[in-house]
């Protein structure tokens, strides 16, 4: 009679293959930034983030005093709340996250982990919010462009996830979000569910008491051409682009104008056409 101990080896050593590798530990310590893929539920690490400096973000002075405060006190183990920061596109509220974040660590290296979520990604939230935790490092949750459409009910695991839930959000994670949207709906879908809803305060009450959830609502808007040529001036001196102020002025009115608006991101893409033509990197 054949031995069957062999065919049954190959047999579990198959299998063995076709299953997938166990997921890695998640370190935290790994780095200060993170990016979560819900793919095999894990967090990696970003070495190299997109930012730039707190100081060169000129004309949200008040905002990022505001939000810099409420970081501080959260990377200390001091109480602190969730953060909105809502308003028109380009005024650096994703850019004011990442620079403060970094000047935390700069005082203080490695005292606060910043990990990002998409915003397609909500629903998992529950999942993340349980690896994280589990680690005694203190970490900012960020979730760029934050908004909710129509029928979409992800907003209820972030709801639940805020203040509501059983477990709620652990001690050592802040969420901060930002949003072209103050209330992370559209104002024509509030006022169609209120025109054609029996109860009108209740048509709309859960989804746009999402954002109460966030103790820090920022506003941002449209910055004004003084405030404008501030933040070019501030770039230009920053990256040693050697332009006469009028002349610097002149083209950043002109590049404003082929964009339609004045803003930090307007500004910024001003600043890399402008390099560009001198022959200068910006790393």
């Amino acid at each position: 009679m054949t031995d069957p101990i062999p065919l049954l080896r190959r047999i579990a050593e198959a299998l063995e293959r076709l299953a997938p590798p166990p997921a890695a530990a998640t370190d935290l310590d790994a780095s200060d930034a993170f990016v979560w893929h819900t793919e095999g539920d894990r967090i990696e690490p970003v070495h190299r983030v997109n930012r730039v400096d707190l100081d060169l973000l000129k004309g949200i002075e008040q905002q990022s005093q505001t939000l810099l405060d409420n970081t501080k006190r959260f990377a200390a183990g001091l109480p602190a709340n969730n953060a909105l920061l809502w308003g028109a596109r380009g005024t650096g509220k994703s850019s004011l996250v990442k620079a403060i974040h970094a000047e935390i660590n700069a005082k203080a290296a490695r005292s606060l982990a910043l990990v990002e979520i998409h915003r397609e990604d909500i629903p998992s939230l529950p999942r993340l919010l349980k690896i994280l935790r589990g680690s005694k490092r203190r970490t900012v949750l960020f979730c760029d462009d934050l908004s909710f459409d129509g029928g979409d009910a992800s907003y209820k695991s972030l709801k639940a996830v805020l203040e509501g839930g059983i477990e709620g959000r652990p001690d050592n994670v802040v969420f901060y979000a930002t949003s072209n949207r103050r209330h992370l709906m559209p104002r024509d879908m509030i006022e169609n569910e209120r025109s054609t809803a029996i109860n009108p305060a209740e048509a709309v009450e859960e989804k746009v008491s999402l954002s109460d959830r966030f103790g820090l609502w920022l506003g941002f808007h449209n910055c004004n051409q003084d405030t404008y040529f501030a933040i070019v001036e501030g770039y230009a001196r920053a990256y040693g682009l050697a332009v006469p102020v009028e002349t610097l002025h002149a083209e950043a009115v002109e590049w404003s104008m082929t964009r339609g608006a004045r803003s930090g991101r307007v500004a910024w893409q001003f600043i890399q056409d402008l390099a560009g033509r001198m022959g200068k990197n910006l790393g």
